[in-house]
């Protein structure tokens, strides 16, 4: 819940100039729904992609302030966030209710960026992998495997989240070889091409060194996403890692 229409274009502006396009990196920006059709008209034509924080699991229908999955993809989005660790922790939301997303979203043609991730209490109690994987396996029976051909997941450590707590490269590491291990038991073809995302607290310092790392293949961006040059730096380290 940032920005402002102003601020927002400033941002947009300054990404557009530093951020030229190619193979070399994916990127897209997340912003709060109602500016969606001004970031989309903003960045029309440009190489960064938009998307949405949220869908509901419903159509449409009588469900006063949810926005479905259709209306994003009629707006310009391509790709919209579900089970974001604030929606599961504030929302309510369960595994099965950001199942229903995920499928709504591909149904409406956008390409969900499925969040996973533990608790500080989980990861004391050595819960981190039976709960990342609860989380992963309810998309996965409700969609199946080839599902993942057409999504992306990203690993949010909420303990590391904004706590002075870090995860080290390494245990960021460990979890995406999970979830990527996870997906292989089913679809080994399907895991290889599956982009996982970190999500915990990535920044332009220490960017490059979680992007090299096995398994890592981008970052879900929080806080630095708001200043152009640190997003622009950990865009950079992005395309550095990919060669």
């Amino acid at each position: 819940m940032n920005g402002s229409v102003t601020s927002n274009r400033e941002l947009l502006s300054a990404l557009k100039q530093a951020i030229p396009g190619g193979d070399r990196v994916d990127v897209a920006v997340c912003p709060p729904a109602v500016y969606l059709p001004d970031v989309v008209d903003q960045l029309h034509g440009g190489p960064i992609a938009v998307g949405g924080q949220d869908c509901s699991d419903e159509t449409a229908g009588a469900y006063t302030g949810e926005i479905a999955a259709s209306m994003l993809k009629e707006v310009g989005c391509e790709y919209v966030i579900v089970g974001h660790s604030e929606r599961r922790a504030r929302q309510g939301e369960d595994s099965a209710w950001v199942a229903r997303k995920f499928i709504a979203a591909q149904a409406a043609g956008l390409v969900p960026i499925l969040c996973v991730g533990e608790q500080l209490s989980d990861r004391e109690a050595g819960r981190t992998d039976a709960v990342v994987a609860e989380q992963l396996d309810a998309v996965l029976d409700l969609a199946g495997v080839a599902a993942f051909e057409r999504s992306v997941v990203a690993y949010e450590p909420v303990w590391a989240i904004g706590t002075g707590l870090t995860a080290t490269p390494d245990q960021a590491a460990e979890v995406h070889g999970l979830i990527r291990a996870r997906v292989a038991a089913r679809d080994s073809a399907v895991a290889a091409g599956l982009r996982i995302l970190y999500g915990g607290s990535v920044k332009a310092d220490n960017a490059a060194g979680l992007f090299a790392l096995p398994d890592i293949d981008g970052g879900l961006i929080g806080g630095a996403s708001l200043d152009a040059r640190s997003f622009v730096a950990i865009v950079d380290a992005a395309g550095a890692a990919r060669g």
